[in-house]
């Protein structure tokens, strides 16, 4: 499977960050990387593997009598569906406006005009 069939939550993505770290992982293991940082008990991780469970983004599989947890999406799927979900959403699927709102808030580096100019470049030729 290479997209999850719904789109998945801010929540739902820390768990799956944590999870393309290193995997398989059991909800106790997820829980004492992320409750700290989030303020989240066990039971929430476990809302949102069950959440992710139902979405297809993940699979468990018994050990013993806990589950460890698997992406069931490669991350770099998830973050080109997900961009171009935004840039569906927020920009009509047009690219320049993105860029040109990006701009606006914040100066380009030279690193980035450098690499937008050789993408520009790779798009003439193809």
């Amino acid at each position: 499977m290479n997209k999850a069939p719904h789109p998945i939550s801010d929540a739902e993505a820390q768990v799956m960050r944590q999870l393309w770290q290193r995997a398989p992982q059991a909800a106790d293991e997820i829980a004492a990387a992320l409750g700290p940082q989030q303020g989240w008990a066990l039971a929430t991780v476990k809302t949102l593997l069950n959440r992710l469970l139902k979405k297809g983004a993940i699979t468990a599989e018994r050990d013993g009598r806990r589950f460890l947890y698997v992406p069931a999406i490669p991350e770099d799927a998830w973050v080109a569906d997900t961009g171009l979900s935004l840039i569906d959403r927020l920009f009509g699927g047009r690219l320049a406006p993105l860029v040109a709102q990006f701009a606006s808030e914040r100066k380009l580096s030279a690193d980035d005009l450098a690499a937008l100019k050789a993408l520009l470049k790779e798009q003439e030729r193809g």
